[in-house]
């Protein structure tokens, strides 16, 4: 949702749902950055404090995402911060979660947050942390985007 032409989305009466953020815990300044816009949008849309589980790495992610789906969340957002490395490990974690996210999302009927850098280098990651100065805040973006699908998959 970022960039240009990233949408001004309206969300009405998501006071109520329920909401898990997961969160990897390599590069702690800009997961951290993630985690305080994800909790500033919440905030913003009256949402009660999340569920927030913290996972290993970005690997990790889509199994805590099905367990969270599967235990009546409304929404699960997931964030994570993988950095291109010299070798292929980086194409197979952004590849395995990316997928892994999708999946869950799809077989669960759940919306999933995609709040996840994948990034060639840790400047890249932190521009988008939403940390003061940051061109980007991914986090908050990760949770308008999924509990805006939400709002919209209950008004179905």
């Amino acid at each position: 949702m970022s960039g240009h032409g990233a949408p001004e989305l309206t969300i009405d009466n998501a006071a109520d749902l329920k909401v898990a953020v997961i969160a990897a815990q390599w590069h702690d300044q800009v997961m951290n950055g993630l985690l305080d816009g994800a909790h500033r949008a919440l905030k913003e849309l009256g949402i009660a404090e999340p569920t927030v589980l913290r996972v290993p790495g970005t690997f990790e992610l889509p199994v805590a995402a099905k367990r969270l789906a599967e235990r009546g969340y409304d929404a699960v957002v997931a964030l994570g911060v993988v950095i291109r490395g010299g070798t292929p490990h980086f194409d197979y974690v952004c590849q395995a979660a990316t997928a892994g996210l999708t999946q869950v999302s799809v077989d669960t009927g759940v919306p999933v947050g995609f709040g996840v850098l994948t990034c060639d280098n840790e400047q890249q990651a932190l521009d988008r942390a939403g940390l003061p100065g940051s061109a980007e805040d991914k986090g908050h973006e990760a949770v308008t985007a999924a509990v805006a699908t939400a709002a919209a998959l209950r008004a179905l």
